[in-house]
């Protein structure tokens, strides 16, 4: 990547689960093993529909009015539990990552975690992976008044590293989250782990995964925006 686009771009937000982890899975299995225990059923779609998403938003979507605030915030809180007990074997870095994290810390971009999930999910899991010390700042949307769509969590992100929100970049796999990263002025890029690409079309590049992705694309990815 030339110089001048490099000063174009200080800072890469991370988006968590399908981004740097595979941990699309687990995710399943905790909330299919709790709702299980309520005799009743999540399917695959709709989990995919709603990953990305805080748990208050991800279960009123499924339960409605059926549940309280309080009542969706307990089932929230023993769904992660269940997620951090199936960590060991279940849980991976996706390809690319380490390579990109590598190479980003080489740029010496700053570079944050900036999950939907809560934060002792996102210290668990960057802890497993064995990469905590690529980061400058880990950030949970979790207790935020609005989840992803809404660009808060990536805001505070950016705030937290020092960057204007025209100079991050956002890497993604959620609809939500490209729905954040343009509402945040940022650009982003996505993978298509949990999404397929027509579905990610308003990220500024999709890619199938991190392995793709060159410093050429990136540098293009820059010289199209100016």
């Amino acid at each position: 990547m030339t110089a001048n686009r490099l000063r174009a771009l200080s800072a890469v937000l991370w988006d968590m689960d399908g981004v740097l982890a595979d941990s699309g899975d687990a995710h399943f299995a905790a909330w299919r093993g709790l709702l299980a225990e309520r005799g009743t059923a999540v399917s695959r779609r709709q989990f995919d529909d709603t990953f990305g998403m805080a748990n208050d938003l991800i279960v009123a979507e499924w339960f409605g009015e059926a549940l309280t605030s309080d009542e969706r915030r307990a089932l929230g809180l023993r769904k992660e539990e269940r997620f951090r007990g199936l960590l060991a074997g279940n849980v991976r870095l996706l390809p690319g990552v380490t390579a990109w994290l590598e190479r980003f810390q080489g740029w010496r971009w700053r570079q944050a975690v900036a999950s939907s999930g809560e934060m002792a999910n996102v210290a668990a899991v960057v802890a497993h992976l064995g990469i905590g010390n690529y980061f400058d700042a880990l950030l949970s949307g979790a207790f935020l008044p609005r989840s992803k769509p809404d660009p808060t969590v990536f805001l505070h992100a950016a705030a937290a590293l020092g960057s204007a929100p025209h100079e991050c970049l956002v890497i993604e796999d959620g609809v939500p989250g490209v729905e954040a990263a343009r509402r945040a002025g940022m650009l982003c890029i996505a993978v298509t782990t949990t999404h397929p690409a027509e579905r990610l079309a308003s990220a500024d590049l999709v890619v199938e995964s991190l392995d793709d992705l060159t410093p050429e694309m990136l540098n293009a990815l820059c010289q199209s925006r100016g």
